[in-house]
C-alpha cells in the first residue's frame, strides 16, 4: 500500500491488558531494505486507524511532491475528514508572515504593548476601515477576541513619546534605503475632516482640500524624502494657514533628526515672502512651484517674450531667486482643456440669470466674470484668450546652483507627497475620522504614518524581487493566506499547516528583505 518507493506498514501490537493496537507507519524501500522514516501513530480504534492512514498518505503524498492532497483513500475517510474542518480551524496568517516581517525589518517596536500596536499598524495595511473591522482582524488573523472597547482604551493609553520611536524608526530606515544620505526632502499639507458637527480647541472648521468645509478637521504636514520614503509628520489645528507650517516642520525636524541642510521642494501653495525669507534666514536651499501669472508685469511681460520650447527651460532673475520656465504641449493641451470646460460653466450659470455681485472674484474661473452697467453680469472673453498665452507654461522658483533640469527632475518628484497623501486617503483610510478624544486621533495617525512606512517598504520589496504586482495587489493576496490547524488523534496535539500557497502567494512568502 503506497507509492514508488514508499508504503504505508501497519503492524498490530498486542497490549499487557490484553487489547490489540495498530501502528501506522511510513516506510521507505532504500536498496532492498525497509527503513521506517515516520510513526505516523497508533489507533486503538477503526476510526482511528482509518484517520491515521489518511494522515500517512497525506505524508506520503508531500513526500513524493505529488498535488493531490488525498492519495487512493476511500472516499468516506476523506468526506469524513473534511466535514470535521470548521471555519475556526483556518486562520488567515498572510499578514503576520509577509507584513509581519517588513514591520519587523523597519525596527518598528512590537514588544509589550506595542504588539498591540504592531497588530492595529497590520490591520491598517489589510482592512482598513472603523475599529469594528480591526476586532474582525484579531479574530481571523490572530484567533483573539478582543472588544472595540479595548482598542479604545490601548489608544488613551499610548504613549506620547511612542510618535517620536516611530519618527526616528522609519527616518533611520529611509536614510538607509537613501545610503546615509538625504539631499532633498518634499513637503505638503492635506487636511482630514471628521464625521462630527462639533468644534473644539483642535478640530477647527476651515478650508478643507477634500470640500468638506463644513466640518471640524485638523492638518498634516508630511515631511518625506525621495522616491515617497516617509520621514515624519506633524498635526495642526483645522483653521491653520497652509504657508504658517513649514518653517515650524522644519525647525523641529532639523532639531529631531540633525539634519544636514536638504534643499526643501514644495509646490506653489508654500510660495510666500514668509516662507522665502525664513529659508534664507536658515540657509536652506529650496525649490518651490512658481506663479507665474502672479510676478510683476516686467516679469510676465519677459516670460511671454521668451521662445520656450519643449524639453528647453529658460530661466530668467527673479526677486525671489531663478525663476526656471518650462513648455509642455501636454499641459497646454489639458490647460486649454480645462479653462474651457471652466468656461462652459460660467456661460451656463450667466445664463440661468443667478449670478450676483458676489460671484465677482479671482476664484478660479470666475476671474472671467465682469460686470457691465449696474446688475448685467457677462463673461469676458479677451481675458479668457489672454490667459491662453499662459498655457503649458509652468515655473519653478529656486535658490540653488543645481541645472535647470535637474531642478525640474527634482521638482517632478513631489508627486510622491501627492500619492502620500492618495495612498493614506484610500488605501489605508485614514479619513473620515470619528474619534473626538485628541490623544485617540493622535494614535490612529501615528497607525496610519507606520502602515504608510510598511506600505513604502512593501513597495519597494516586490520591485527589488522583481514581482510584478502593486502593493495593493499583493497584499489583497497576502490577506488571502491561510493555515489549517488539527488534532492529532493519538497523542492530542495541536498542529498547523499552512494551506498550499499559489505560485504568487509563494513568492510573496519567500521575498527577501
Amino acid at each position: 500500500m503506497g507509492h514508488a518507493d514508499y508504503f504505508c506498514g501497519m503492524f498490530i501490537r498486542k497490549n499487557r491488558n490484553r487489547s490489540v493496537s495498530v501502528s501506522i507507519q511510513i516506510v521507505k524501500k532504500i536498496k532492498r531494505i525497509n527503513k521506517v522514516i515516520k510513526t505516523v501513530g497508533i489507533a486503538k480504534t477503526k476510526r482511528e486507524e482509518e484517520l491515521l492512514l489518511l494522515l500517512a498518505k497525506t505524508d506520503m503524498a508531500r513526500l513524493q511532491g505529488m498535488q493531490s492532497f488525498f492519495v487512493e483513500h476511500d472516499d468516506l475517510v476523506v468526506d469524513n475528514f473534511v466535514d470535521s474542518i470548521a471555519n475556526n480551524h483556518l486562520q488567515i496568517v498572510g499578514s503576520e508572515l509577509v507584513l509581519g516581517k517588513i514591520y519587523k525589518k523597519i525596527g518598528f517596536p512590537s514588544s509589550g504593548s506595542c504588539n498591540y500596536f504592531r497588530n492595529l499598524v497590520l490591520c491598517r495595511l489589510v482592512y482598513p476601515g472603523s475599529k469594528l473591522k480591526t476586532v474582525d482582524y484579531f479574530k481571523q488573523h490572530l484567533n483573539l477576541d478582543v472588544s472595540v472597547y479595548s482598542i479604545y482604551r490601548f489608544l488613551d493609553e499610548l504613549e506620547a513619546e511612542l510618535k517620536q520611536v516611530i519618527e526616528e524608526v522609519s527616518f533611520e530606515h529611509t536614510k538607509k534605503i537613501l545610503r546615509g544620505s538625504i539631499g532633498v526632502v518634499f513637503y505638503d499639507m492635506t487636511t482630514l475632516y471628521f464625521e462630527a458637527s462639533e468644534e473644539d480647541d483642535y478640530r477647527v472648521t476651515g478650508f478643507s482640500k477634500d470640500g468638506k468645509h463644513q466640518q471640524p478637521q485638523i492638518m498634516i504636514g508630511l515631511l518625506i524624502s525621495s522616491h515617497g520614503y516617509p520621514i515624519g509628520y506633524q498635526i495642526f489645528e483645522g483653521n491653520t494657514s497652509e504657508t504658517n507650517t513649514l518653517i515650524p516642520v522644519l525647525e523641529l525636524f532639523q532639531k529631531k533628526f540633525d539634519l544636514d541642510r536638504p534643499v526643501i521642494i514644495a509646490d506653489a501653495a508654500l510660495l510666500s515672502q514668509k516662507n522665502i525669507k525664513a529659508l534664507r534666514d536658515e540657509n536652506y536651499e529650496y525649490i518651490l512651484g512658481g506663479r507665474l501669472k502672479n510676478e510683476n508685469d516686467a516679469i510676465k511681460a519677459k516670460i511671454l517674450s521668451l521662445e520656450i520650447k519643449e524639453s528647453k527651460p529658460r530661466e530668467l532673475t527673479s526677486p525671489n531667486g531663478r525663476l526656471i520656465i518650462t513648455y509642455s504641449s501636454k499641459r497646454a493641451h489639458n490647460d486649454r482643456k480645462n479653462r474651457e470646460k471652466g468656461l462652459r460653466r460660467l456661460e451656463k450659470k450667466v445664463s440661468s440669470g443667478k449670478l450676483s455681485k458676489k460671484h465677482i472674484n479671482n476664484r478660479g474661473y470666475n476671474k472671467y466674470l465682469k460686470l457691465t452697467g449696474k446688475v448685467n453680469i457677462t463673461i469676458d472673453y479677451e481675458k479668457f484668450e489672454a490667459d491662453g498665452l499662459w498655457d503649458g507654461l509652468k515655473g519653478y522658483v529656486t535658490n540653488t546652483r543645481l541645472s535647470k533640469n535637474k531642478i525640474i527632475e527634482h521638482y517632478g518628484q513631489l508627486w510622491h507627497v501627492e500619492k502620500a497623501f492618495r495612498i493614506s486617503k484610500t488605501d489605508l483610510r485614514i479619513r473620515p475620522i470619528y474619534h473626538r478624544l485628541r490623544k485617540r486621533i493622535e494614535a490612529h495617525i501615528c497607525i496610519c504614518f507606520s502602515a504608510y512606512t510598511v506600505y513604502k517598504e512593501l513597495e519597494r520589496l516586490l520591485k527589488k524581487n522583481n514581482i510584478k504586482l502593486s502593493p495593493e495587489k499583493a497584499i489583497n493576496q497576502i490577506k488571502e493566506i491561510r493555515q489549517l490547524s488539527y488534532i492529532l488523534p493519538k497523542s492530542q496535539e495541536v498542529k498547523t499547516k499552512l494551506l498550499k500557497p499559489t505560485p504568487t502567494q509563494s513568492q510573496l512568502l519567500n521575498i527577501k528583505i
